[in-house]
């Protein structure tokens, strides 16, 4: 399966604000906007996936609760307004302090408008990969420092980082978020093994 676009005939003159209202009347469905202005809808997650999404979360509260002075992370209901228009919404994802304070109030209650700086994306039963590498680009191309796209149906990792080729990892493996969250540490073995 992968997301198809919607087109919706006054979507261009839909700005920022009103899709914000959309999204609101339409809480149970997970939108997205892609560069061009198509609307993408995605379809709920299966259990398996929500276990994983949750034990990822779960190690990002651990991590967040020893390390409150190094920013701010955002689940998978955060839509950021990105520099080529797009609105997204990864699984996932943390902005350093110093940025996040950068925004005005106003900014922090809708769309937040700029990359995250870290970003992690879960495939899904729905989800194509195919897709998801076009998505995670996308990241990258808007300013994301380092994402990590993960697969647990092959047990393979794609790391990809600024101006560097992606990097591969098969297998179950301890993930670290490297110069952008230090002492970050995501075990493999829950998000690959038997959920």
């Amino acid at each position: 399966m992968v997301a198809l676009p919607i087109r919706i005939p006054d979507l261009p003159s839909m700005d920022n604000d009103r899709l914000y209202t959309f999204c609101v009347y339409n809480p149970e469905l997970k939108i997205e906007r892609n560069h061009k202005g198509e609307l993408l809808i995605m379809a709920p997650t299966g259990g398996e996936t929500g276990n994983r999404n949750f034990y990822i979360n779960g190690t990002i509260f651990t991590y967040l609760k020893q390390n409150k002075t190094q920013g701010k992370f955002f689940d998978s209901s955060t839509g950021f307004l990105l520099p080529n228009k797009a609105i997204r919404s990864p699984d996932a994802s943390w902005i350093s302090h110093e940025r996040w304070n950068a925004l005005r109030p106003e900014e922090r209650k809708k769309f937040v408008p700029l990359a995250p700086d870290f970003v992690i994306e879960l495939l899904s039963e729905s989800d194509e990969l195919s897709f998801a590498k076009i998505k995670m680009e996308e990241w990258m191309e808007n300013g994301v420092r380092l994402a990590w796209l993960l697969d647990p149906f092959d047990k393979t990792s794609y790391i990809y980082r600024q101006n560097q080729k992606v990097e591969i990892i098969s297998g179950i493996v301890t993930l670290k978020g490297e110069d952008v969250l230090p002492d970050f540490r995501l075990d493999l073995s829950e998000v690959y093994g038997e959920v």
